[in-house]
């Protein structure tokens, strides 16, 4: 293991491991009920626009700019933790969302699931 390596798996200082177009995974939870609420991708940007303001920003790939959830709808994401995984690169943002999370207004992005090649609803 590098020195880098070790210090970024083991100390105490932030050092996000970007990918090759500058951003990392992150997963939001519902802080209350421990269910995924979607999965985004953020850059050093959001990141300090979320901690900043405590509402989750991300990086929105297809229009290539920070994107701060809930915008237009009202349905934020108050973020009460954030974890960080052991090679910093992903996230888990714990939230208290405002409203559905979901673009099409489920609660979750993950409303479906896969059964035997077909989707199914996920029961709330």
């Amino acid at each position: 293991m590098s020195p880098a390596d070790s210090t970024r798996e083991t100390g105490t200082t932030f050092l996000p491991k970007f990918d090759e177009k500058g951003l990392l995974s992150a997963v939001v939870q519902d802080v209350e009920t421990g269910r995924i609420l979607m999965v985004a991708f953020m850059d050093a940007e959001a990141i300090e626009a979320t901690q900043e303001t405590g509402i989750a920003h991300f990086h929105s790939r297809s229009r290539g700019k920070l994107w701060k959830k809930g915008e237009t709808s009202g349905n934020v994401l108050r973020v009460e933790e954030i974890l960080v995984d052991c090679d910093q690169d992903a996230l888990v943002l714990r939230c208290r969302p405002a409203g559905p999370t979901c673009h099409t207004g489920a609660t979750s992005c993950f409303y479906r699931k896969l059964e035997k090649g077909v989707l199914q609803p996920v029961k709330p």
